[in-house]
């Protein structure tokens, strides 16, 4: 089992339409630890840490989102895996 870190900055309307939120859903349904916010330039940003085929799951969903976001681009960084745990956030 290898695990990976996924840095994920999602751009289209992905801000009022629940994107944090059904995030954190999935990230916790697939047991994948990390955090989701909204940054200012209307964006969201995802950190996902946990199994690979776990973090592929949730990268593929985040390329479409909950049913009212609309993703434009999303950019994924593979990043070396940092064991931070806690489950999945919602940042301020």
């Amino acid at each position: 089992m290898q695990n990976v870190r996924a840095h994920l900055k999602i751009s289209g309307m992905v801000q009022g339409v629940f994107f944090r939120d059904s995030t954190r859903r999935e990230a916790q349904a697939l047991n994948v630890s990390g955090w989701v916010r909204n940054c200012p330039d209307g964006s969201v940003e995802v950190i996902a840490e946990g199994e690979k085929t776990a973090v592929d799951q949730l990268v593929d969903w985040c390329r479409s989102g909950p049913i009212y976001a609309r993703v434009d681009h999303v950019l994924l960084d593979w990043e070396e895996y940092r064991g931070e745990g806690g489950g999945f956030l919602i940042r301020r």
